[in-house]
C-alpha cells in the first residue's frame, strides 16, 4: 500500500529531520513510530499526505508518487489517506455532526460544502462514523461542549467519514489522560480490525505502541534505526532508539528526553 524510497528531510535551518528513510507498509497493519521529540516521527508522517515537502527520496501510495502529485491527483491521495491530529482541529464553534461533515469535503464542489448541502448520503456515513467511535449522542452538541477524549472521538469520526484506507495519527492520545487514552486507543484498534484500515500511529508512550501495534518503527535522530514485530521490542532495541537505557516508568508512560548533565 504504502512504498517509503530513501526519504530525506533537511529544513531550512540546516536541521536534518529525515535521513534516508525507507519502509513498505501492508494493508491493515497497525504500525507505531516511536523515538524521542526531534527524532523525525511527525516529519515522516506529514510526509506521507505531502504535508511536509522531501527534500529527497519519494513515497509511492497504491503506486503513485506523493512527490510528483499536483492538483486533481494530489486531493484524490489525500482524499484516501485520512488524518489525526494531536490538538483535534475541530471547529469547535459548529456542531459534531458538521465536523464530521468536514471528512466528505474531498468528495463535492465548494459550493456544496460552503453551503453544507451534503447528501443524505454523506448524513449517514457522518452518523456511522459517531456510531463507531460511541459518541453518536453528541452528534447535535457543539464541539467546545465536549471533554478532549469526546472532542478526539469527534476527529475519529471525520477521518472515518472521509472513507480513507490509510489512517494517520500524530500523537493522537499525548493531551489525553489516561483513562481516555486506552479508550481512544481502543477505538483505533478496534477500528483496524474491524473495517482493516491501516493505521500508522505516532506514540510517545511505549507501552501503548507494544499493546496495541503489530509492529514498531524506531526512529532516531531522523535515522530509521528499528522495524519490526512488537514483540521482538526489548531492552536492547529500546537503548537503540532512545539512546539511553529507559526506566521502568517511563516504558509504562511517556519517554522525556535525558536531563542534560
Amino acid at each position: 500500500m504504502l512504498e517509503i524510497r530513501n526519504i530525506s528531510k533537511t529544513y531550512p535551518n540546516g536541521v536534518q529531520a529525515l535521513s534516508n528513510v525507507s519502509l513498505n507498509i501492508q494493508k491493515g497493519e497497525f504500525v507505531s513510530i516511536i523515538g524521542l521529540s526531534g527524532a523525525g516521527k511527525s516529519t515522516l508522517l506529514r510526509s506521507i499526505n505531502k504535508m511536509i515537502e522531501m527534500t529527497e527520496g519519494d513515497i509511492l501510495f497504491q503506486g503513485k508518487s506523493i512527490r510528483e502529485a499536483k492538483g486533481k491527483e494530489l486531493r484524490l491521495i489525500r482524499r484516501d489517506i485520512g488524518m489525526i491530529f494531536q490538538s483535534f482541529n475541530l471547529v469547535k464553534r459548529s456542531r459534531v455532526i458538521t465536523n464530521v461533515l468536514c471528512g466528505r469535503i474531498a468528495y463535492h464542489s465548494p459550493f456544496v460544502t460552503f453551503f453544507g448541502l451534503y447528501p443524505k448520503e454523506d448524513k449517514q456515513i457522518a452518523f456511522e462514523a459517531l456510531d463507531r467511535v460511541n459518541i453518536l449522542e453528541k452528534a447535535y452538541n457543539r464541539a467546545d461542549e465536549l471533554s478532549g477524549g469526546q472532542m478526539q472521538r469527534v476527529a475519529i469520526a471525520r477521518s472515518l467519514a472521509q472513507e480513507p484506507i490509510l489512517l494517520l495519527a500524530d500523537e493522537p492520545v499525548a493531551s489525553l489522560d489516561p483513562l481516555t487514552t486506552i479508550q481512544v486507543m481502543d477505538d483505533l484498534k478496534r477500528i483496524n480490525r474491524e473495517l482493516g484500515l491501516t493505521m500508522l500511529v505516532n506514540l510517545h508512550h511505549v507501552d501503548l505502541a507494544l499493546k496495541y501495534s503489530t509492529r514498531i518503527i524506531g526512529l532516531q535522530a531522523g535515522k530509521l534505526v528499528f522495524d519490526g514485530h512488537a514483540k521482538d521490542v526489548n531492552d536492547e532495541v529500546l537503548k537503540e532508539i532512545y539512546g539511553r537505557e529507559l526506566t521502568s516508568s517511563e516504558v509504562l508512560g511517556e519517554v522525556e528526553d535525558a536531563p542534560s548533565s
